[in-house]
């Protein structure tokens, strides 16, 4: 494989922005352990996250191929523009799969057992805007898999704290898709589509978008209290918010011109933020 066919590949499953939840699942193995994992066990928990976050994309892609065909916005991905064929995003999505199951089986059996559930909501969430208007929660329950899974590889078992994390995870995730989905309202009505914009419109979109974001912060700090973490997550917590609230400054129902700098390069800092801090508190006062 070429370069170019790699870099279109890659352009195929957003890997620009792999670092949205990536640091969420690492904090998840941190927190498990309060210090440092294994080697082992980070090597097969960014595998794991890997074959998630590259099946989800693909499926994704595939799915929505002749949707995506029919929108200008998004007409010029891969796979619509004939840059990826299908069969190359099929191939992903069993490659992806394998590498998923093959690294739950070298975590340990719950993370097995669970496995199907994970599918599920990875392969649900591309179908939900069809029939549902909840998808963007769907996608933040994706999303919320990150830490607490990260969490059950370490431990085996479940616990609050890591559930009250990936809330947290999820609520962000769903709160700026939403934002993000307010520029197809009129493309996703006229095909039939569901989205919360669609469902409430978009002045009511964002004030969900925005009791989500509030949703995110409380949790966040509920999971420091009940982890016991100290100042410096709870300082991190302080610069997620603040970035946050630049996020929903810079969107408003009449102005979606940086929507794209909204959504995705101001929070592309906040799990690495929340990390950063959370291993300050970690290492530096433990």
């Amino acid at each position: 494989m070429g370069s170019n066919k790699i870099l279109t590949f890659l352009e195929m499953i957003d890997f620009k922005n792999a670092l949205f939840n990536l640091p969420f699942a690492y904090l998840g193995a941190f927190l498990a352990v309060r210090g440092l994992p294994s080697g082992y066990h980070l090597f097969w928990i960014t595998m794991a996250m890997i074959g998630a976050r590259t099946a989800a994309m693909a499926l994704n892609r595939v799915i929505d191929r002749h949707i995506d065909a029919r929108d200008p916005r998004t007409a010029v991905r891969p796979i619509p523009s004939g840059r990826v064929s299908v069969v190359v995003g099929y191939l992903a999505i069993i490659l992806s799969f394998v590498l998923l199951f093959v690294s739950a089986a070298k975590l340990n059996w719950l993370c097995v057992e669970l496995l199907p559930f994970a599918v599920f909501i990875l392969v649900i969430y591309s179908y939900m805007k069809r029939f549902s208007w909840t998808a963007q929660l769907v996608l933040g329950l994706a999303s919320a898999m990150g830490p607490v899974g990260s969490w059950i590889a370490i431990t085996g078992r479940f616990n609050l704290a890591p559930v009250l994390l990936g809330l947290a995870v999820g609520f962000w995730v769903a709160g700026l898709d939403t934002i993000y989905s307010c520029q197809d309202r009129e493309f996703d009505m006229k095909e039939g589509l569901h989205s919360i914009p669609v469902r409430f419109g978009v002045a009511g979109a964002l004030k969900i978008a925005t009791v989500m974001h509030i949703l995110t912060v409380v949790l966040l700090v509920a999971s420091g209290i009940t982890l016991q973490l100290g100042w410096w997550f709870l300082l991190g917590v302080f610069l997620v918010a603040a970035v946050l609230v630049v996020e929903h400054s810079m969107v408003s129902a009449s102005d979606f011109s940086k929507i794209n700098t909204a959504s995705f390069a101001v929070n592309r800092y906040v799990g690495i933020v929340v990390l950063l801090f959370s291993l300050l508190d970690l290492f530096s006062l433990n």
